[in-house]
């Protein structure tokens, strides 16, 4: 095998003068397999501390259905640091202040974002490929990053017991990545945790959900409508984007295929019931083929690192979508990935303890979100939507909006978590 330095695109271009183009094995001091919020993230990070950077992305582009859109205060003063927010969100976007959970006449806030003395109190609902798109079209401002697009990594390179990188197939060749360090930033179910044995815990019950899209329009309340509804046990929540409303419909596990034979009018009914402001649009959802069916739970891997290997994002935990915070969460680790090894990758292989450190410095904000998704989920989610729970919803929102310390702590949590991360 040939071997490079990767300046440019290394399937279409020789690197370095005098080598043949086509290179099958490529060298950088980090190797990122996974263009999620983590992957993209770190990338640019990274380059901009001068280390050499590759980025493997499975797809050909960004675009996904579903993926999660809500970027957080803590995210948004992430970009303020690194002088992003403003070109941003010249990108269109919707912004989400508060959270409320309606039970027939009935409505509670939950999340009060507006009530944060920062510069962003608000969630900003962005598409995510878009957003992916501006971190990349940033990082690549920086000679060392590359990213490959269809690049699908699909085993580890090890040797004496260390992760060395991938090997992985690109446009129906196959070609080898080597580097100082290997992060898995490839989502939830992450194909290299699982070749390198890394298996997850649950750590919440798994919830089914549909996923889809109806129309927005212009005339609609959109603070009124955003947040939860409720209503003879189900429940739905929505966020607006800027063209369209975005549709969870929320349910025990298993009761999907229960829904589905109980038919489209069925279903049209319960929307209805749900938002009655959308009238007759719920008529646009026709086929349950315009859904997207996700089983959600959290999960955490025990040890997110193997010498030569680390896990960041939803490839050591992943979140469940209460709060929807794990596009914030994951970047987090990113930017504690960055500060901690930043310098040292320059200079050379990282030690088992650099990477520990990772971990030690992230595992106890996520242990403690996921601790406060479960406990919201339990108390809220599944007593609204099991009927034979005999806690009544509107009870337990009532003992919570009567406390003031959860009334104040829970914007704060959702919007920034605990110890968010400064770029350094």
């Amino acid at each position: 095998m040939s071997e490079t330095v990767i300046t440019k695109d290394p399937v279409t271009e020789a690197s370095v003068a005098g080598e043949p183009k086509n290179p099958t094995q490529l060298r950088a001091d980090c190797c990122i397999v996974g263009g999620g919020p983590a992957g993209v993230m770190l990338g640019l990070l990274l380059a901009r501390k001068g280390v050499q950077t590759l980025l493997l992305e499975a797809h050909q582009d960004f675009n996904r259905d579903f993926r999660g859109d809500t970027i957080h205060p803590s995210t948004l003063d992430l970009m303020d640091q690194l002088g992003l927010t403003e070109r941003l969100l010249e990108i269109k976007h919707a912004k989400m202040r508060r959270m409320t959970l309606r039970s027939g006449d009935q409505a509670f806030t939950m999340a009060d974002l507006g009530s944060l003395k920062v510069r962003h109190p608000f969630v900003a609902v962005l598409p995510q490929a878009q957003f992916l798109e501006f971190i990349v079209h940033e990082a690549k401002k920086y000679p060392n990053f590359n990213v490959l697009m269809g690049a699908r990594a699909e085993q580890l390179v090890e040797r004496e017991g260390i992760v060395r990188g991938v090997k992985y197939n690109a446009s129906g060749g196959q070609f080898e990545a080597l580097a100082h360090l290997t992060v898995a930033a490839d989502g939830r179910g992450s194909h290299l945790a699982k070749l390198a044995g890394l298996e997850p815990v649950k750590k919440s019950p798994p919830m089914d959900v549909y996923w889809f899209t109806l129309p927005r329009r212009p005339d609609d309340d959109e603070e009124g409508l955003l947040g939860f509804r409720v209503a003879d046990g189900k429940m739905l929540v929505l966020f607006a984007r800027y063209d369209a409303w975005q549709v969870g419909y929320v349910m025990l596990k298993g009761r999907a295929h229960e829904l589905q034979a109980e038919g489209i009018e069925s279903f049209q009914r319960s929307l209805r019931k749900l938002v009655p402001e959308f009238g007759d649009r719920v008529e646009d959802f026709r086929d349950w083929r315009q859904a997207r069916y996700l089983t959600v739970e959290s999960s955490r891997i025990a040890r997110w690192y193997k010498a030569g290997l680390l896990l960041i994002g939803d490839a050591a935990h992943v979140m469940s979508p209460v709060g929807g915070v794990g596009i914030n969460y994951a970047i987090q680790d990113a930017v504690a990935a960055a500060n901690l090894l930043g310098g040292r990758l320059k200079a050379g292989p990282v030690e088992l303890k650099d990477l520990a450190a990772i971990q030690a410095r992230r595992e106890w904000p996520v242990r403690f979100i996921q601790g406060f998704q479960t406990f919201m989920q339990n108390q809220l989610v599944v007593r609204a939507i099991d009927p034979s729970k005999p806690f009544r919803l509107v009870v337990a929102l009532r003992i919570m909006g009567s406390v003031p310390l959860l009334r104040s702590a829970i914007p704060r949590i959702v919007g920034y978590g605990v110890r968010p991360e400064k770029i350094l």
